[in-house]
């Protein structure tokens, strides 16, 4: 009974944790549906070619969303047409790093690391998209809904209203900036998030789990070889939850009892992308075989990368002289509130499968 209650407490922590960047990311999602056209993302993402993994990669490294923040965002863009490389590599650059990350890396690492960790996200996640694409490509086209510019034409010259497909009439007019706001966020709080909340609370639970079995300071007895090291970071950061920032502290801390710079960067690269939360919702975004490449891309590319870090560190003489200075972050009154709100969400929120979801369309 016990060990039940610790397995629902880390659960309701890592929930916690998660929610607000769970909640910003729908938002960012409703942003890029309302003010994105569709046909810019079919056209600049939906192929399956390098450049659409290129664009996907670059697009994710600035923004600061963590692993969970941002799998509404990438299962907005898959809907509206992104191919599953090019989704797998923005899933992937998005929570490895961003302007935050960058900055706390700067501050608690080094300047070289805060270099070598985008570029490293960035090459992680070209790497990757380009194993999925090439092993489990689009089968079929993801049919991009018609963007909201396409589909608000002028009227003809006799008034006829123009249709949206939906068995009501839109008006002639552009929709307004607030109207195309108000139609994306019915998009990500509605359908987006009836198709992955299930998923994500599920994650949260086998979170709890490995929360209460696992914990960082396994890893204190392996530190002296590097090898054993990485994999041991490689290990422990696949399935733990830790965001891009919260990470940092972890691997300067880890860092300062002698931890090569190397396997600070496996964990990295691999503690934000790869928690049990994620993996289980980026099995209903791309399929359990690109669920499968894109945990095998991200462990085979920090591995490697690691042995890399370790080399530029070798050859320019630096040494592991960092600063550990951040505090274990503990539930917040936002945390808990959101968290709330994504529970009032699944109790009382209805999806919009089914119904209109251009601004102009008043189809009850």
């Amino acid at each position: 009974m016990i060990l039940l209650e610790r397995i629902l407490a880390e659960s309701w922590n890592v929930l916690c944790l998660s929610a607000p960047y769970m909640l910003f990311g729908f938002f960012i999602a409703g942003l890029l549906k309302a003010f994105i056209p569709d046909d810019f993302v079919a056209r600049h993402l939906g192929r399956e070619n390098g450049a659409s993994l290129l664009k996907a990669s670059l697009f994710g490294v600035p923004i600061p969303l963590c692993s969970c923040g941002v799998l509404p965002a990438a299962a907005g863009l898959r809907k509206q047409g992104a191919s599953k490389g090019a989704t797998t590599s923005f899933l992937i650059s998005t929570p490895e790093t961003g302007v935050d990350s960058i900055a706390v890396t700067w501050a608690l690492l080094d300047p070289l690391m805060a270099l070598l960790r985008p570029l490293s996200a960035f090459l992680t996640a070209m790497v990757t998209g380009q194993l999925v694409r090439s092993l489990d490509p689009d089968v079929k086209k993801v049919a991009p809904v018609p963007a909201p510019m396409e589909v608000f034409t002028m009227a003809p010259a006799g008034d006829e209203p123009s249709s949206c497909g939906c068995g009501c009439s839109a008006p002639a007019s552009k929709p307004t900036i607030m109207e195309r706001l108000r139609m994306g966020m019915r998009f990500s709080f509605g359908d987006l998030f009836t198709d992955i909340s299930g998923w994500f609370f599920v994650g949260v639970v086998i979170a709890g789990f490995i929360t209460v079995f696992v914990s960082p300071e396994l890893v204190d007895a392996y530190l002296g070889n590097h090898l054993v090291a990485m994999l041991v970071m490689l290990v422990i950061g696949t399935p733990l939850y830790v965001c891009a920032t919260a990470s940092t502290p972890i691997a300067a801390a880890l860092v300062l009892k002698g931890l090569n710079p190397g396997a600070a960067l496996v964990f990295l690269l691999a503690g934000p992308a790869t928690n049990a939360a994620a993996l289980s919702v980026i099995t209903g975004i791309l399929g359990k075989k690109s669920m499968i490449l894109y945990l095998v891309g991200i462990m085979v590319s920090s591995f490697i990368l690691g042995f890399a870090v370790d080399a530029v560190y070798s050859m320019t003489g630096l040494t592991a002289g960092w600063q550990a200075g951040a505090e274990h972050a503990g539930r917040t009154l936002i945390g808990t509130v959101s968290a709330l709100v994504l529970f009032g969400l699944v109790l009382f929120g209805r999806g919009g499968h089914g119904s209109c979801s251009d601004p102009a369309c008043e189809c009850g």
